[in-house]
């Protein structure tokens, strides 16, 4: 009798790996150097100076960069869109508020002329009351404390060689059944009042260059489009090229432009200036006219193109050669 035969089962062990791990280790890691560089910009805007400050400031109030090409940056807010007043202007600022203070019948108008430093430049804002101080209710006409208003900021803004640029606002009541004259005839016609006054108290032809009637688009206060402060002037001074600061100007409303040197030097001042600034001339035989110094060490010198005096490339390359230099 035969008997069965048990299968032998060798049972092998091989020593493998851990479990796949997944990918969130990637996430975290991400999060943790996000979180450090942040840290480190934080740290660094910390210990920065102001004009850094600023300029980060100043990107993420617009990133694009282009707040300066828009026709107006402001919105009605009166709210400057970046920091950066520049001297010039701030000058201006303080002397015109100066100026309307000091007389007596503006005293009641502090709360309705508004004077703010914008990147496009100053902004000067007349802004109206339930009453209509500056313009009777749908016309254009200026009272008589608008008039003399614009008349003392043309005093100043005459001298200045930025040019001008004229704003109507009105708020959302229609003051005409006429379909067609609406607010946006009204606030461009008061616009065109005040450079009227202006140029007729100095401000000249070519210094406004823009006059605009926004009707009511831009309110400066948009929960209630019926409040009287939506109807103003606004009067932009603006800056230079490129957003620069205006040029100093003197009192006739020219720039300012470095005259000639004078005519004598001190002692010291001509024991230190260099040879050539001394003023020579180069006398002929009497009689004759005399010549400047430098005119004759022009005409003493050879023409550019002769090969006499000018050497070619191929003798500048010779001179350039290990043993070609004399």
């Amino acid at each position: 009798m035969t008997t069965k035969q048990q299968p032998i089962i060798v049972i092998k062990k091989k020593g493998g790996h851990g479990g796949h791990h997944g990918g969130a280790w990637k996430v975290a890691y991400a999060d943790f150097v996000t979180a450090m560089m942040s840290l480190f910009i934080v740290l660094w805007l910390m210990g920065s100076s102001d004009k850094v400050k600023k300029a980060v400031a100043g990107y993420f109030n617009d990133p694009k960069g282009t707040g300066s090409k828009l026709g107006t940056t402001m919105t009605g807010t009166g709210e400057p869109i970046t920091v950066q007043a520049n001297d010039q202007m701030q000058k201006l600022k303080e002397k015109l508020e100066t100026e309307i203070t000091a007389k007596k019948e503006f005293e009641k108008l502090s709360k309705q002329i508004e004077i703010t430093i914008t990147a496009e430049g100053l902004r000067i804002e007349l802004i109206e009351d339930k009453n209509g101080t500056f313009y009777q209710s749908g016309s254009a006409r200026i009272s008589d404390i608008g008039q003399e208003l614009l008349g003392l900021l043309a005093g100043e803004l005459k001298t200045l060689p930025n040019e001008l640029l004229i704003e109507g606002h009105t708020d959302a009541t229609q003051y005409s059944t006429d379909a067609n004259y609406s607010n946006w005839e009204l606030s461009a016609d008061r616009a065109n009042s005040a450079r009227r006054l202006l140029q007729e108290n100095g401000v000249r032809s070519d210094q406004v260059t823009q006059v605009r009637g926004y009707a009511d688009m831009m309110l400066r206060v948009k929960n209630n489009p019926h409040d009287p402060s939506n109807r103003r002037i606004s009067l932009l001074v603006k800056n230079g090229a490129d957003g620069a600061a205006p040029p100093n100007i003197t009192g006739d409303g020219k720039k300012a432009t470095a005259g000639p040197a004078p005519a004598s030097l001190s002692a010291a001042t001509a024991k230190d200036a260099p040879r050539e600034a001394k003023p020579q001339t180069a006398t002929a035989a009497p009689g004759a006219a005399t010549v400047p110094a430098a005119q004759a060490q022009t005409a003493a010198k050879p023409a550019a193109g002769n090969p006499a005096t000018k050497p070619g490339l191929m003798d500048r390359l010779k001179s350039m050669l290990p043993g070609g230099r004399k």
